[in-house]
């Protein structure tokens, strides 16, 4: 669900505001995104005929839909809570997906998760690249905004483990996300509060 979803708004992106001028490379890596979400779309349906089932049988959340909703009208909004919360959680969840489809001894969703999160760290990226690049022209510190649009458009908490490691790689610094996890009350018992 989240893969067919994240087609949709990295399309999305490029269209909705596309009254804000930038540069070729934003919607080069947008159509990139797009295209690589849609081949983890068909490995996620191919895996589920594979196990007798399919795209639709199950009851799905609506966390992205409701945070491209939110953030219709907020470019950096849509950017901070889009690949830099959403997407990023995946890199923080896909290790342990893999370990239990490994148990399992599911082959093919191990697969297709090893490729889904190694081209998750590019998404990520690409939103954080394009985050920080907003930011440079309004001359916004990127983590002050950061942690005030997740505030405002992110309904939930931001739950650790995180994968320190991935996210860095995608350009995301530990000081982004770790203090609103600590803040939110959810969290509270996990730092001692």
């Amino acid at each position: 669900h989240i893969e067919l979803n994240a087609v949709d708004l990295h399309w999305d992106i490029i269209a909705r505001f596309s009254d804000v001028p930038m540069p070729s490379g934003f919607y080069d890596d947008w159509v990139k995104a797009a295209d690589e979400e849609s081949k983890h779309f068909n490995l996620v349906c191919d895996v589920l005929e594979g196990l007798g089932s399919y795209y639709g049988a199950l009851p799905a959340h609506a966390f992205m839909w409701r945070a491209a909703s939110d953030t219709a009208d907020d470019f950096l909004g849509r950017l901070a809570v889009v690949p830099m919360v959403l997407e990023a959680r995946g890199l923080d969840v896909t290790p342990g997906m893999i370990a239990l489809f490994e148990k399992a001894g599911i082959d093919s969703a191990v697969t297709a998760l090893k490729t889904i999160y190694a081209e998750e760290v590019g998404h990520v990226a690409y939103g954080s690249k394009w985050f920080h690049f907003l930011c440079g022209r309004h001359d916004t510190d990127p983590k002050e905004a950061f942690h005030d649009l997740v505030r405002r458009y992110f309904h939930g908490a931001l739950k650790p483990p995180f994968n320190d490691e991935k996210r860095a790689e995608a350009g995301i610094p530990p000081d982004f996300y770790w203090p609103l996890a600590q803040e939110h009350p959810a969290n509270a018992r996990r730092f001692g509060g």
